[in-house]
């Protein structure tokens, strides 16, 4: 034992001392107990004991200093490459293999369960498991197959099989009858019979067949058809049943009502969606509009207060199902009179309006989306160098810019010339034509009627051309005149017996009342009794007995 003196004075504080430790270097911070401090005149004696703790605390400080002094980490930002440095560098590569030498593993660990599991145990618990349908089970009310269960040497098959299949755009009726499970040779019987009744061909897709399979004559062979119904057309169903003498179709014709649909209401303050409110399809809206669009300005001539009167093509089958067609007539009333009517006329669908007169077409279609980048007249060419005549427009577009008819007419000319390329003519109404240069592809032929709007050809660079535009002009006769003097309309009119017959058609259409089409028509053959089955009779509430 011994005791270290630690003075201190009237004025002094232990804060006075030297903190750094190059003042005193043999002074450290320790823990005292008030065992070990004994009060003397002026000081106080610290006085160290031999318990097992300063012992410990007293071998780890020594330990700590020799460890020092080994130097077994030193910094490796310091004189790199120096003997002291490797040997640092193995202390760090040691202590990194170490770690990894006691790196943990990540396979599961294994649990004891917690009641033992001897066989008798298993057998229980598979017995009330939920076992799959395939196994025979039944959401765990049948016991499930254990080692006692002797597997069947046939599996017993259903004695039916019902279901449905969808005839596929670009299908065939027949592959999509093998597909379900139809044999190759009743599937052929099938399509042979449906032939007779509507053009296979004619089936429209997303058609669904209910179909019935029986049992097979033998085994590896398809089963048996028993039974196909479906939808052929909007007015007939189909069935096949298998009868004594084989496969037999069936026709079921379903009545249809042609009445046409008419909707009117109040314009407000959205025509369409005034329209929309009244219960008319968004196609046919669009077709309202568009109808009107060709015959008057909408938004001037169109009043909140107006009525719009529209009628559609429509049919209701007995069975209850409804196709809206396209739009018959489209017309504007205002104060209880008609101040628009038009009705679509002819093959090719256009409206008229009463009088006869057709839509009408103002101006000309642009042949391209691209700007003007050289107007007609007099200027310098690109290619040859001197000033010279320039006889239309050209329009900038990029290479393959589909080229368009500005308004109806017939070719006169298309194929290859000159400096023009490849070029095409068409003659107009009122002797007026129109000419493209400089094609890269031509899409029309010598003598085709075209339409306003249609594609002739595509944009490119041949002929005399510094790139990919189109060079456009116009005529009247044989004349080349300037395309931006030139805006006109076109009209169609019916007269003498046609005229009669447009206008008797229209006076019958009219006659229609509003909403007529919506109510359901009387079922025209016998109804079905509906069979209730046993098992829907205890959903049922019991009715009252008389007295005995």
């Amino acid at each position: 034992m011994y005791a270290e003196r630690i003075t201190s004075d009237a004025g002094g504080h232990p804060d006075d001392s030297p903190q750094d430790g190059k003042g005193d270097a043999g002074w450290r911070g320790a823990t005292l107990s008030h065992a070990q401090i004994i009060p003397a005149q002026g000081s106080f004696l610290l006085r160290r004991t031999a318990s097992l703790n300063a012992r410990l605390d007293a071998w780890v400080v020594d330990t700590s200093a020799k460890l020092d002094r080994l130097d077994l980490t030193p910094s490796l930002a310091d004189n790199i490459g120096s003997r002291r440095w490797w040997r640092g560098l193995g202390t760090m590569l040691g202590l990194g293999l170490a770690a990894i030498s006691f790196w943990p593993s990540f396979a599961p660990l294994e649990a004891a369960p917690a009641m033992p599991l001897d066989t008798d145990v298993q057998d229980e618990f598979r017995s009330q498991s939920i076992m799959p349908l395939a196994l025979g089970s039944d959401s765990g009310r049948r016991m499930g197959a254990t080692q006692a269960v002797r597997p069947l040497a046939d599996a017993p098959e259903r004695p039916q099989i019902q279901l449905v299949a969808t005839l596929a755009k670009g299908d065939s009726f027949s592959r999509m009858l093998q597909r379900a499970g139809v044999g190759r040779s009743d599937a052929s019987r099938v399509t042979d019979l449906v032939a007779r009744a509507i053009a296979v061909g004619d089936i429209e897709p997303g058609t669904q067949l209910d179909i019935t399979l029986g049992r097979r004559a033998a085994e590896g062979e398809p089963r048996a058809l028993e039974s196909l119904s479906f939808r052929a057309r909007f007015d007939l169903a189909l069935e096949v049943e298998r009868g004594p003498a084989g496969l037999a179709l069936i026709r079921k014709p379903i009545a249809i009502d042609e009445t046409p649909l008419r909707i009117r209401g109040t314009v407000g303050n959205s025509l369409y969606r005034s329209a929309r409110a009244a219960g008319a399809p968004p196609s046919a809206v669009q077709a309202y509009l568009k109808a009107l669009g060709g015959h008057m300005d909408i938004d001037r001539s169109v009043r909140a207060t107006d009525t719009f009167d529209m009628i559609l093509s429509y049919r209701r089958a007995e069975t209850g199902e409804r196709q809206a067609g396209q739009l018959m007539y489209a017309g504007v009333d205002r104060g209880g009179k008609s101040t628009t009517q038009l009705m679509r006329w002819g093959d090719k669908g256009k409206f008229y309006e009463a009088s006869g007169v057709g839509e009408t077409r103002t101006g000309l279609v642009r042949p391209v989306p691209g700007a003007v980048s050289s107007n007609y007249g007099m200027r310098r060419h690109p290619i040859l160098g001197y000033r010279r005549m320039h006889s239309g427009q050209d329009y900038r577009a990029g290479h393959g810019t589909p080229i368009r008819a500005v308004t109806d007419g017939r070719v006169v000319y298309a194929g290859r010339k000159g400096g023009y390329g490849n070029f095409v003519r068409l003659n107009h109404a009122g002797g007026l034509g129109t000419g493209y240069a400089h094609m890269s592809r031509i899409a029309v032929r010598n003598g085709a009627s075209v339409r306003r709007g249609q594609v002739i050809g595509y944009v490119g660079s041949t002929g005399l051309s510094t790139g990919p535009h189109l060079h456009y002009e116009m005529y009247r006769g044989n004349r080349k005149i300037n395309p931006a003097s030139v805006s006109y309309v076109t009209r169609s009119e019916l007269n003498g017996d046609e005229l009669r017959r447009f206008r008797s058609r229209l006076a019958s259409l009219k006659t229609v009342e509003a909403g007529a089409a919506l109510t359901d028509i009387a079922p025209s053959g016998p109804q079905e009794v509906e069979v209730r089955r046993e098992i829907d009779k205890l959903d049922a509430p019991e009715m009252a007995r008389p007295a005995d």
